[in-house]
Protein backbone atom coordinates (compact mmCIF):
# COMPACT_ATOMS: atom_id res chain seq x y z
CA UNK A 1 0.00 0.00 0.00
CA UNK A 2 1.73 3.36 -1.01
CA UNK A 3 -0.62 6.04 0.71
CA UNK A 4 0.73 9.92 1.46
CA UNK A 5 -0.93 9.20 5.42
CA UNK A 6 0.28 9.21 8.59
CA UNK A 7 -1.26 6.64 10.71
CA UNK A 8 -4.44 4.90 9.02
CA UNK A 9 -6.50 5.43 11.77
CA UNK A 10 -6.06 8.76 11.41
CA UNK A 11 -6.56 9.86 7.98
CA UNK A 12 -10.31 11.21 8.23
CA UNK A 13 -9.73 13.26 11.35
CA UNK A 14 -6.58 14.66 9.16
CA UNK A 15 -8.26 15.16 6.07
CA UNK A 16 -11.02 17.01 7.52
CA UNK A 17 -8.83 19.03 9.41
CA UNK A 18 -7.07 20.11 6.23
CA UNK A 19 -10.14 20.72 4.62
CA UNK A 20 -11.19 23.02 6.84
CA UNK A 21 -7.55 24.82 7.14
CA UNK A 22 -7.36 25.15 3.37
CA UNK A 23 -10.67 26.27 2.57
CA UNK A 24 -12.16 28.25 5.72
CA UNK A 25 -13.97 31.17 3.26
CA UNK A 26 -16.26 28.04 2.51
CA UNK A 27 -16.40 25.48 5.57
CA UNK A 28 -16.07 24.96 9.12
CA UNK A 29 -15.26 21.59 11.74
CA UNK A 30 -18.08 21.71 14.35
CA UNK A 31 -15.71 21.30 17.27
CA UNK A 32 -15.20 17.56 18.48
CA UNK A 33 -16.71 15.88 15.00
CA UNK A 34 -16.41 15.14 11.85
CA UNK A 35 -19.27 17.37 10.89
CA UNK A 36 -17.95 20.12 8.09
CA UNK A 37 -20.75 23.10 7.87
CA UNK A 38 -21.12 26.23 5.54
CA UNK A 39 -18.77 29.51 7.27
CA UNK A 40 -21.16 31.96 5.90
CA UNK A 41 -24.32 33.35 7.53
CA UNK A 42 -27.58 31.91 6.01
CA UNK A 43 -31.44 31.96 6.68
CA UNK A 44 -33.12 29.10 5.05
CA UNK A 45 -34.07 24.98 5.35
CA UNK A 46 -30.93 23.21 6.28
CA UNK A 47 -29.97 20.42 3.85
CA UNK A 48 -27.26 17.80 5.32
CA UNK A 49 -25.88 15.02 3.64
CA UNK A 50 -22.92 12.70 4.08
CA UNK A 51 -21.66 9.05 4.49
CA UNK A 52 -18.85 7.31 4.49
CA UNK A 53 -15.58 8.86 3.47
CA UNK A 54 -13.02 8.04 0.51
CA UNK A 55 -15.28 9.42 -2.20
CA UNK A 56 -14.03 13.07 -1.80
CA UNK A 57 -15.22 16.10 -2.81
CA UNK A 58 -18.20 14.84 -2.06
CA UNK A 59 -20.00 15.26 0.54
CA UNK A 60 -17.59 18.01 2.13
CA UNK A 61 -16.46 19.52 -1.23
CA UNK A 62 -20.73 20.50 -1.71
CA UNK A 63 -21.36 22.51 1.50
CA UNK A 64 -21.89 25.99 0.71
CA UNK A 65 -24.40 28.32 -0.89
CA UNK A 66 -26.60 26.43 -2.78
CA UNK A 67 -25.87 23.29 -1.68
CA UNK A 68 -25.34 21.68 1.32
CA UNK A 69 -25.56 22.83 4.42
CA UNK A 70 -23.35 20.24 6.09
CA UNK A 71 -21.73 16.83 5.35
CA UNK A 72 -21.16 14.45 8.02
CA UNK A 73 -17.50 12.35 7.24
CA UNK A 74 -17.91 8.59 8.68
CA UNK A 75 -15.18 6.63 8.80
CA UNK A 76 -13.42 5.21 5.03
CA UNK A 77 -16.59 3.54 3.38
CA UNK A 78 -18.55 3.42 6.89
CA UNK A 79 -21.22 5.28 7.65
CA UNK A 80 -21.00 8.14 10.04
CA UNK A 81 -22.74 7.32 13.58
CA UNK A 82 -26.43 8.92 14.37
CA UNK A 83 -24.99 11.09 16.88
CA UNK A 84 -22.50 12.87 14.58
CA UNK A 85 -25.59 12.91 11.96
CA UNK A 86 -27.69 15.06 15.15
CA UNK A 87 -24.64 17.39 15.12
CA UNK A 88 -24.73 18.19 12.09
CA UNK A 89 -28.96 18.64 12.02
CA UNK A 90 -28.10 20.95 15.50
CA UNK A 91 -25.58 22.69 13.95
CA UNK A 92 -26.87 24.18 10.91
CA UNK A 93 -30.66 24.83 12.28
CA UNK A 94 -31.85 27.75 11.52
CA UNK A 95 -35.68 27.02 12.89
CA UNK A 96 -36.94 26.08 9.64
CA UNK A 97 -36.17 22.50 9.69
CA UNK A 98 -33.84 19.87 7.69
CA UNK A 99 -33.65 18.15 4.87
CA UNK A 100 -31.51 14.71 4.49
CA UNK A 101 -30.28 13.53 1.50
CA UNK A 102 -28.77 10.23 2.14
CA UNK A 103 -27.43 7.21 -0.36
CA UNK A 104 -29.15 4.30 -0.30
CA UNK A 105 -26.66 1.82 2.28
CA UNK A 106 -28.13 0.29 4.74
CA UNK A 107 -25.95 1.59 7.44
CA UNK A 108 -26.32 5.38 6.26
CA UNK A 109 -30.40 5.15 5.75
CA UNK A 110 -30.56 3.58 9.42
CA UNK A 111 -27.81 5.92 10.88
CA UNK A 112 -29.93 9.38 9.33
CA UNK A 113 -32.80 7.81 10.23
CA UNK A 114 -31.67 7.38 13.95
CA UNK A 115 -30.76 11.30 13.83
CA UNK A 116 -33.49 12.11 12.39
CA UNK A 117 -35.41 11.09 15.27
CA UNK A 118 -33.17 12.79 17.83
CA UNK A 119 -33.62 15.68 16.20
CA UNK A 120 -37.56 15.42 16.34
CA UNK A 121 -36.88 15.64 20.02
CA UNK A 122 -35.21 18.72 19.79
CA UNK A 123 -38.56 20.16 18.13
CA UNK A 124 -36.60 20.49 14.48
CA UNK A 125 -38.62 19.27 11.66
CA UNK A 126 -36.92 16.96 9.56
CA UNK A 127 -37.33 14.80 6.21
CA UNK A 128 -35.52 13.28 3.82
CA UNK A 129 -34.62 11.81 0.33
CA UNK A 130 -33.14 9.05 -0.85
CA UNK A 131 -30.76 8.44 -3.70
CA UNK A 132 -30.73 4.98 -5.43
CA UNK A 133 -29.24 6.49 -8.92
CA UNK A 134 -26.90 3.29 -9.89
CA UNK A 135 -28.87 0.75 -12.26
CA UNK A 136 -26.62 -1.99 -12.14
CA UNK A 137 -27.71 -3.67 -9.83
CA UNK A 138 -30.81 -4.45 -7.86
CA UNK A 139 -29.58 -5.55 -4.22
CA UNK A 140 -25.70 -5.30 -3.56
CA UNK A 141 -23.25 -5.48 -0.57
CA UNK A 142 -24.75 -2.70 1.76
CA UNK A 143 -28.04 -2.35 0.09
CA UNK A 144 -31.65 -3.34 -0.01
CA UNK A 145 -32.17 -2.04 -3.77
CA UNK A 146 -30.01 0.37 -5.81
CA UNK A 147 -26.91 2.36 -4.79
CA UNK A 148 -26.95 5.80 -4.55
CA UNK A 149 -23.77 6.87 -6.27
CA UNK A 150 -22.51 9.60 -8.45
CA UNK A 151 -26.13 11.06 -9.11
CA UNK A 152 -26.41 12.20 -5.44
CA UNK A 153 -24.38 15.35 -6.13
CA UNK A 154 -26.50 16.43 -9.13
CA UNK A 155 -29.37 16.00 -5.97
CA UNK A 156 -27.34 18.35 -3.75
CA UNK A 157 -27.10 21.14 -6.17
CA UNK A 158 -30.89 20.58 -7.62
CA UNK A 159 -32.26 20.84 -4.14
CA UNK A 160 -29.57 23.30 -2.64
CA UNK A 161 -30.80 25.90 -5.34
CA UNK A 162 -34.62 25.61 -4.49
CA UNK A 163 -33.37 25.69 -0.73
CA UNK A 164 -31.46 29.20 -0.68
CA UNK A 165 -35.01 29.66 -3.13
CA UNK A 166 -36.89 29.85 0.30
CA UNK A 167 -38.79 25.98 -0.46
CA UNK A 168 -39.85 24.41 2.37
CA UNK A 169 -38.70 21.20 4.11
CA UNK A 170 -41.83 19.86 2.76
CA UNK A 171 -41.71 21.36 -0.60
CA UNK A 172 -38.49 19.63 -0.94
CA UNK A 173 -38.78 16.45 0.09
CA UNK A 174 -41.25 16.02 -2.22
CA UNK A 175 -39.74 17.09 -5.38
CA UNK A 176 -36.48 15.35 -4.20
CA UNK A 177 -38.37 12.37 -4.55
CA UNK A 178 -39.23 12.81 -8.01
CA UNK A 179 -36.30 14.26 -8.62
CA UNK A 180 -34.50 10.93 -7.90
CA UNK A 181 -36.76 9.05 -10.47
CA UNK A 182 -35.18 10.70 -13.07
CA UNK A 183 -31.38 10.16 -12.10
CA UNK A 184 -29.91 7.07 -13.52
CA UNK A 185 -26.12 5.53 -13.06
CA UNK A 186 -23.83 2.99 -14.27
CA UNK A 187 -20.47 2.63 -13.34
CA UNK A 188 -17.20 0.66 -14.47
CA UNK A 189 -13.75 -0.13 -12.58
CA UNK A 190 -10.18 -0.82 -14.16
CA UNK A 191 -8.97 -1.64 -10.52
CA UNK A 192 -9.87 -1.59 -6.94
CA UNK A 193 -9.59 0.38 -4.20
CA UNK A 194 -7.41 -0.21 -0.78
CA UNK A 195 -9.37 1.27 2.65
CA UNK A 196 -6.14 2.48 4.56
CA UNK A 197 -6.74 0.45 7.56
CA UNK A 198 -6.91 -2.95 5.68
CA UNK A 199 -3.59 -1.87 3.56
CA UNK A 200 -4.82 -4.29 -0.04
CA UNK A 201 -7.77 -3.65 -1.96
CA UNK A 202 -11.15 -4.63 -1.83
CA UNK A 203 -10.72 -6.45 -4.81
CA UNK A 204 -8.10 -7.17 -8.01
CA UNK A 205 -8.80 -6.88 -11.75
CA UNK A 206 -6.02 -8.90 -14.46
CA UNK A 207 -4.48 -5.78 -15.93
CA UNK A 208 -6.15 -6.54 -19.38
CA UNK A 209 -9.45 -6.67 -17.06
CA UNK A 210 -12.76 -3.89 -16.52
CA UNK A 211 -16.04 -4.50 -14.27
CA UNK A 212 -19.26 -3.35 -15.34
CA UNK A 213 -21.61 -1.67 -12.44
CA UNK A 214 -19.07 -1.95 -9.86
CA UNK A 215 -20.42 0.04 -6.73
CA UNK A 216 -18.55 3.41 -4.81
CA UNK A 217 -17.06 1.28 -2.37
CA UNK A 218 -16.03 -1.72 -4.40
CA UNK A 219 -19.42 -3.76 -4.56
CA UNK A 220 -19.44 -6.66 -7.21
CA UNK A 221 -20.91 -5.38 -10.48
CA UNK A 222 -22.51 -7.52 -13.47
CA UNK A 223 -19.70 -8.64 -15.28
CA UNK A 224 -15.92 -8.62 -15.67
CA UNK A 225 -14.56 -9.06 -19.42
CA UNK A 226 -11.27 -7.98 -21.24
CA UNK A 227 -11.26 -4.21 -21.81
CA UNK A 228 -12.55 -2.52 -24.17
CA UNK A 229 -12.59 0.72 -25.90
CA UNK A 230 -13.87 4.33 -24.55
CA UNK A 231 -16.54 3.96 -27.56
CA UNK A 232 -18.08 0.01 -26.63
CA UNK A 233 -17.99 1.16 -22.79
CA UNK A 234 -20.48 4.33 -23.72
CA UNK A 235 -22.35 2.16 -26.10
CA UNK A 236 -22.57 -0.66 -23.54
CA UNK A 237 -23.43 1.77 -20.60
CA UNK A 238 -26.33 4.31 -22.86
CA UNK A 239 -27.67 0.82 -24.10
CA UNK A 240 -28.53 0.21 -20.16
CA UNK A 241 -29.67 3.48 -19.54
CA UNK A 242 -32.12 3.42 -22.42
CA UNK A 243 -33.69 0.74 -21.09
CA UNK A 244 -33.98 2.53 -17.76
CA UNK A 245 -35.53 5.92 -19.65
CA UNK A 246 -37.33 4.20 -22.58
CA UNK A 247 -36.23 7.81 -24.02
CA UNK A 248 -37.86 9.37 -27.41
CA UNK A 249 -36.13 11.57 -29.94
CA UNK A 250 -36.21 15.44 -28.81
CA UNK A 251 -36.30 14.82 -24.97
CA UNK A 252 -34.06 16.95 -23.18
CA UNK A 253 -31.33 15.02 -20.85
CA UNK A 254 -28.09 16.31 -19.11
CA UNK A 255 -24.65 14.14 -18.79
CA UNK A 256 -22.36 13.85 -15.67
CA UNK A 257 -19.08 11.74 -16.91
CA UNK A 258 -17.93 11.23 -12.76
CA UNK A 259 -14.01 9.98 -12.09
CA UNK A 260 -14.14 7.27 -9.62
CA UNK A 261 -10.47 8.91 -8.36
CA UNK A 262 -7.39 7.74 -10.52
CA UNK A 263 -8.82 8.16 -14.21
CA UNK A 264 -7.01 10.98 -15.69
CA UNK A 265 -9.47 13.34 -17.01
CA UNK A 266 -8.01 13.03 -20.68
CA UNK A 267 -9.57 9.70 -20.53
CA UNK A 268 -12.92 11.23 -18.62
CA UNK A 269 -13.27 13.30 -21.68
CA UNK A 270 -12.74 10.79 -24.49
CA UNK A 271 -15.54 8.90 -22.52
CA UNK A 272 -17.40 11.64 -22.84
CA UNK A 273 -16.75 12.97 -26.45
CA UNK A 274 -18.13 9.10 -27.20
CA UNK A 275 -21.00 9.47 -24.74
CA UNK A 276 -22.07 12.19 -26.55
CA UNK A 277 -22.55 11.59 -29.95
CA UNK A 278 -24.23 7.59 -28.98
CA UNK A 279 -26.96 10.37 -27.23
CA UNK A 280 -26.67 12.55 -30.35
CA UNK A 281 -27.27 9.40 -32.35
CA UNK A 282 -30.25 9.12 -30.42
CA UNK A 283 -31.86 12.30 -30.90
CA UNK A 284 -31.32 13.63 -27.93
CA UNK A 285 -31.22 17.17 -26.92
CA UNK A 286 -28.31 17.19 -24.17
CA UNK A 287 -28.72 20.46 -22.59
CA UNK A 288 -26.38 20.39 -19.37
CA UNK A 289 -22.88 18.43 -19.36
CA UNK A 290 -20.71 17.83 -16.45
CA UNK A 291 -17.07 15.84 -16.89
CA UNK A 292 -14.63 15.71 -13.47
CA UNK A 293 -14.26 13.55 -9.84
CA UNK A 294 -17.09 14.41 -8.24
CA UNK A 295 -17.86 11.05 -6.46
CA UNK A 296 -14.94 9.31 -6.19
CA UNK A 297 -13.74 5.84 -4.23
CA UNK A 298 -10.11 6.68 -2.87
CA UNK A 299 -7.75 5.56 -5.69
CA UNK A 300 -10.18 3.34 -8.18
CA UNK A 301 -9.44 3.37 -11.58
CA UNK A 302 -12.67 3.70 -13.53
CA UNK A 303 -15.49 6.03 -13.93
CA UNK A 304 -19.41 6.29 -14.11
CA UNK A 305 -21.97 7.75 -16.61
CA UNK A 306 -25.09 9.50 -15.03
CA UNK A 307 -27.83 11.37 -17.07
CA UNK A 308 -30.47 12.87 -15.86
CA UNK A 309 -34.29 13.94 -17.51
CA UNK A 310 -34.37 17.71 -17.75
CA UNK A 311 -36.87 20.28 -17.95
CA UNK A 312 -36.67 23.67 -17.87
CA UNK A 313 -36.40 24.15 -13.86
CA UNK A 314 -34.60 21.73 -13.59
CA UNK A 315 -31.78 22.72 -15.85
CA UNK A 316 -31.86 26.51 -14.23
CA UNK A 317 -31.28 25.02 -10.54
CA UNK A 318 -27.85 23.13 -12.02
CA UNK A 319 -27.00 26.50 -13.72
CA UNK A 320 -27.07 28.71 -10.77
CA UNK A 321 -23.96 29.37 -9.58
CA UNK A 322 -23.05 28.02 -6.07
CA UNK A 323 -20.09 29.28 -3.38
CA UNK A 324 -18.12 25.63 -2.59
CA UNK A 325 -15.30 24.10 -3.00
CA UNK A 326 -15.87 21.63 -5.39
CA UNK A 327 -18.77 22.49 -7.75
Amino acid sequence: MKKIINDPKNVVEEMVSGLVGAYPDYVKQVPETLVVTRSDTYDQVALVSGGGSGHEPSHAGFVGEGMLSAAVCGQVFTSPTPDQIHEAIKATDKGKGTLLIIKNYSGDVMNFDMAKDLAEMDDIQVDSVLVDDDIAVEDSTYTQGRRGVAGTVLVHKILGGMAKEGKSVSELASYGKDLVKDIKTVGIALSGATVPEVGKPGFTLAEDEMEFGVGIHGEPGYRREKIKPAHDIAQEIIGKLKAEFDWQAGDKYGLFVNGMGATPLMELFILFNDTQQLLADEGLEITFTKVGNYMTSLEMAGASITMIKLDEERLRLLNEPVHTIAW
